[in-house]
C-alpha cells in the first residue's frame, strides 16, 4: 500500500525546518522505504533544494506533471521531462529521474537465473513485462530457455518506432546456438496497449516457429506486453 502524502507545513516548504521525523530521508531510516509516499521517495531522488522551492514542492510537481501516474513518468526521455519546463528542474534531475526507474529494470533483468523457470506463459509474462512495457517503442526480446524451461539467457533483438520493430530471425538463432537454448520464448511491447497482435506479428511469429523447427529448437510461445496486462500466442492457440 502507498504511503500518504506528507502535509508540507504552510511556514517552513523547505525540508530541513521539518521536524525530523518528517523530514524523507530520516523517515527513510527509522521506518524504511515502504513508508515513504512517491513524492517523498522522488524528492530523495532529485536531490537538493531549488533557489525558489522545496525538491519536496518540485517532486509533487513532477508527478503532477505525469497525472501521478508512476507508469507514465517511466515511460519518459529525459528530452520528455524537460519538455514540462518544472522551475529548478534541469537536465541533472532528469538523468536522476530516467537512472532511477533503468535500474529497476536491470534489477528485474538481472534475477538469478538458476532458480528461474517458466511452467507457463503467465509466468514468463510477469519477468517481460516490467522489462518492455514501459519502452515509449517497439522492442522485441527473446527468451532462451534450457530443456527444463529454465532461463539461460534474456536478450533484446531489436528496438524500433513507435509501431514497429524489425527483427531478422537469424540474429534469434544465432544466440540461441551460442546459448545451447533448447526452446524460446519471443516477446516484445505494443506502446499503444492494445494488445492483439497484429497480421506482421503473426507473419513473424509463423518464421521464426519455422526456422527453429530446422535446427530441433522449440517457440513455446510469443508474448505481447503492455503496462495493463499481456497477450499470449500460446494461451489463444496460435502457436
Amino acid at each position: 500500500m502507498q504511503a500518504a502524502e506528507p502535509i508540507i507545513p504552510q511556514k517552513h516548504h523547505l525540508i530541513k525546518h521539518w521536524a525530523k521525523d518528517d523530514r524523507p530521508r530520516e523517515k527513510l531510516i527509522l521506518k524504511g522505504p515502504e513508508a515513504l509516499s512517491n513524492s517523498e521517495l522522488v524528492c530523495l531522488i532529485l536531490g537538493r533544494n531549488t533557489p525558489k522551492k522545496s525538491v519536496m514542492e518540485l517532486s509533487r510537481e513532477l508527478l503532477q506533471s505525469n497525472r501521478f501516474n508512476l507508469q507514465t513518468l517511466a515511460k519518459s526521455s529525459v528530452q520528455d521531462l524537460l519538455k514540462l519546463k518544472l522551475e529548478g528542474f534541469g537536465i541533472a534531475k532528469a538523468a536522476a529521474i530516467i537512472a532511477s526507474f533503468e535500474l529497476g529494470r536491470r534489477r528485474q533483468a538481472g534475477l538469478t537465473t538458476e532458480k528461474l523457470q517458466f511452467k507457463d506463459s503467465k509466468a514468463a509474462a510477469q519477468y517481460v513485462q516490467p522489462l518492455l512495457a514501459d519502452y515509449p517503442y517497439e522492442v522485441f526480446g527473446v527468451l532462451f530457455l534450457d530443456q527444463a524451461n529454465g532461463l539461460k539467457h534474456f536478450e533484446l533483438i531489436s528496438r524500433g518506432g513507435i509501431t514497429a520493430t524489425y527483427v531478422d530471425p537469424r540474429l534469434i538463432f544465432k544466440t540461441a546456438i551460442r546459448e545451447e537454448a533448447v526452446s524460446l520464448i519471443v516477446c516484445h511491447n505494443h506502446p499503444s496497449g492494445n494488445l492483439r497482435p497484429s497480421h506482421a506479428d503473426e507473419v513473424l511469429t509463423s518464421r521464426i516457429k519455422e526456422g527453429a523447427n530446422y535446427l530441433d529448437i522449440k517457440l513455446l510461445d510469443h508474448i505481447i506486453v503492455a503496462p495493463q496486462g499481456y497477450f499470449s500466442f500460446a494461451g489463444e492457440g496460435l502457436i
